[in-house]
């Protein structure tokens, strides 16, 4: 008699396999076949086209047993318990497969785990041996030798200028007059535009007006930054930040600092690059100017800040934090260093030793940070959000958190510590505080979107540069 392989039981529609020779029941194998495409007992490639259909006269199952008599219940048992002994036959097959391929995965998991710990070493090592070491940076003064970062520390003649001038601002602080002049919440409050450049600087992020007031100091996308006179309304000078484009640039007294996505750091005075720098591993962020007016730090992507001696000029000491930072300010009295976080802290450092002071916890990435000039007060703004969180160093506490209503992609403290400038792609607004009622007020909000903004002298007049690279000033009504 003739037992379907699949099934165990008489076949009604007989077929044979050409290639194993096994007799199947034809509607079985043939679900089988569309499934899997394969012979179940060899695992060979099967198609309906190998099977032969025998001409056997049809079977007449027999009638199941009435299961009235002892014989008939203990053959029942008797199929039930070999069916049972099969299943677990294969369960433990099963069983011992999956045993073998959960040792084989444990196992890949565990060397992933020592590569990736061997690797954390290896990096943590690394990151060590820099810091004890000297990082060459190179300079184009008349092709001397390769300028170090020393980042076992500030050198002693740097230092005393830090303490110098964080000595002589921190007590005339606080007794600081308004200078005359100096615009009020009413005159800001009748500000319109007063004018506008060609599209000079497409792509240009970055904004900042140097002493007099006059020439701006733009960079662009291009990798080039350009100086603009708004007196003459031109521009006066074009500067090669070196490849990339330009993420950031900022006066330094005379002298203007231009960095790149390249990681480089340029210094021109006039027209003439008299120093370039590279000691970042990748695109350099932001920079800031400090006090003194000669040294300048910046931040970049490889989780470091580096401050320059531009007297010297010479990279001085390079401190590394655990995270990428985007966005840098320095005290106005110098001694500290506020650089905001892609991991949502702004980190304050000790400018002399490098060493962490203070740290504040943001929502999201740090875009853009300013002291007030009192040093009362340091503002920060995480990326892509509408509020000005502006905290008390004093009591080291949130003081105010300044809804704008639009996204805010640039932020500045005027001299007086009374306004707050914003701007981004909505338009500016200026946000006032009044010492005497510790109110705050909103005197301007414009329509004018801008990357970048910059308060002009006296705070007579708002510079503003947009996403299409036109500069507009903006100044009170006569």
């Amino acid at each position: 008699m003739m037992l379907c392989t699949i099934s165990g039981e008489a076949p009604q529609v007989p077929v044979v396999s050409r290639k194993s020779g096994q007799v199947f029941e034809k509607r079985l194998i043939e679900a089988y076949i569309s499934e899997h495409g394969k012979e179940p007992v060899t695992g060979e490639d099967l198609s309906v086209d190998d099977l032969v259909q025998l001409r056997t006269p049809r079977i007449v199952r027999p009638r199941p047993p009435t299961l009235t008599s002892i014989p008939s219940l203990l053959g029942v048992f008797q199929e039930e318990w070999d069916a049972l002994a099969l299943e677990t036959y294969t369960l433990r097959q099963t069983l011992a497969q999956t045993r073998q391929e959960l040792s084989a995965a444990l196992y890949q998991h565990d060397a992933a785990v020592r590569v990736i710990a061997r690797l954390a070493r290896e990096r943590d090592e690394a990151r060590d041996a820099l810091a004890k070491v000297s990082v060459g940076a190179s300079s184009t003064i008349g092709g001397g030798d390769a300028m170090q970062v020393d980042s076992n520390g500030i050198p002693e003649a740097v230092i005393a200028r830090i303490e110098t001038t964080h000595e002589s601002l921190s007590k005339t602080r606080s007794k600081r007059p308004i200078p005359g002049g100096w615009a009020t919440g009413e005159a800001i409050q009748t500000c319109r535009s007063k004018g506008s450049s060609e599209a000079l600087f497409p792509g240009g992020r970055s904004l900042s007006l140097d002493p007099s007031g006059d020439l701006t100091l733009i960079g662009r996308a291009d990798g080039v930054a350009g100086v603009y006179s708004l007196s003459q309304k031109r521009v006066v000078r074009t500067l090669q930040a070196g490849g990339g484009s330009v993420t950031d640039a900022v006066w330094a007294g005379a002298k203007a600092v231009v960095a790149s996505s390249t990681g480089i750091v340029k210094v021109f005075e006039d027209e003439a690059e008299i120093a370039s720098f590279s000691p970042h591993a990748g695109s350099v962020t932001a920079l800031a100017v400090h006090p003194t007016g000669d040294i300048v730090g910046s931040v970049g992507v490889d989780k470091s800040y580096v401050l320059y001696d531009l007297t010297t000029p010479s990279a001085v000491t390079q401190v590394f934090s655990d995270s990428s930072l985007i966005s840098v300010q320095f005290h106005p009295d110098g001694h500290l260093l506020a650089a905001g976080g892609a991991d949502g802290q702004v980190k304050v450092f000790d400018v002399k030793s490098g060493t962490a002071a203070a740290s504040f916890a943001m929502p999201g990435p740090v875009r853009c940070l300013a002291f007030s000039e009192n040093g009362y007060f340091m503002s920060a703004v995480a990326e892509g959000s509408t509020t000005i969180s502006v905290w008390d160093l004093r009591k080291s506490k949130l003081f105010k958190v300044l809804e704008t209503g639009s996204q805010i992609d640039s932020v500045a403290w005027d001299y007086t510590g009374q306004f707050i400038l914003t701007g981004g792609p909505s338009g500016l607004t200026v946000q006032q505080y009044t010492k005497s009622t510790k109110e705050w007020s909103e005197p301007l909000r414009s329509a004018v979107p801008t990357v970048a903004v910059a308060w002009g002298p006296l705070a007579q007049n708002i510079v503003a540069l947009n996403k299409d690279g036109v500069l507009v000033v903006l100044a009170p009504e006569s």
